[in-house]
């Protein structure tokens, strides 16, 4: 099937409140044109500088998502156009977003990225850091930077019980969350959680934000 075919296929089974976010990374502008003439206007990436490229070359109304880890001094990269950086897991990279956001007096939504997978090779905070992060002076001291949200990758694993119960803790976590810092926050809402192999999980199991490439754009070239 063709990539807007697919974006047809995927969007039918999801819910009306849940942003599908089209992994790009990798794929040529093309690709990216396709599924923006079929209306589709978020995408993801994890390399800063191809974000940057492609954000310069694709329609300005593209709403940007970085997913990947993110570097320190790559943030100078993406500050100008991203739309959303999913991959928050530190409070120093939280500090250099804020310090890129302010010279550009714009304010970047952020998801915390949460370590809920059984792999080193995953990246994140645990929920007591991110405890400590929300209480800190300096979390209080930044004012270009909103936490709207959580992120979270599970294990890489056929083992459905597994996935499901690292998305269900997350879910649980976000609502905690809610009701304890962002109890007044209208804009704390998104729960970024499934890809490709286990979207489904995590629409089961309470995600509105879901991470496609591979269901969309074929596997990886």
């Amino acid at each position: 099937m063709s990539v807007a075919e697919n974006l047809k296929s995927i969007k039918r089974e999801l819910p009306e409140d849940v942003c599908l976010v089209a992994v790009s990374k990798t794929k040529p502008n093309a690709l990216i044109e396709e599924a923006y003439a079929a209306g589709h206007r978020d995408f993801g990436e994890n390399k800063a500088q191809e974000m940057q490229a492609k954000a310069e070359d694709l329609p300005k109304d593209i709403q940007w998502h970085f997913i990947g880890h993110l570097q320190r001094n790559k943030v100078k990269y993406i500050a100008p156009s991203v739309h959303l950086i999913h991959s928050v897991d530190s409070l120093r990279l939280l500090k250099e977003i804020n310090k890129r956001a302010k010279a550009l007096d714009r304010t970047i939504d952020v998801l915390l990225q949460v370590y809920i997978a059984k792999e080193e090779s995953k990246f994140g905070l645990d929920e007591e850091e991110i405890e400590q992060l929300l209480r800190s002076s300096d979390y209080e001291e930044m004012h270009n930077i909103r936490v709207v949200g959580l992120m979270g990758m599970a294990t890489n694993t056929s083992n459905k019980e597994t996935v499901a119960r690292e998305f269900k803790s997350l879910k649980t976590f976000f609502e905690q969350l809610k009701e304890t810092h962002f109890k007044n926050s209208e804009s704390f809402k998104s729960l970024s959680m499934g890809m490709s192999g286990d979207y489904k999980i995590a629409l089961t199991e309470g995600s509105n934000m879901l991470r496609i490439g591979s269901s969309i754009f074929g596997a990886r070239g």
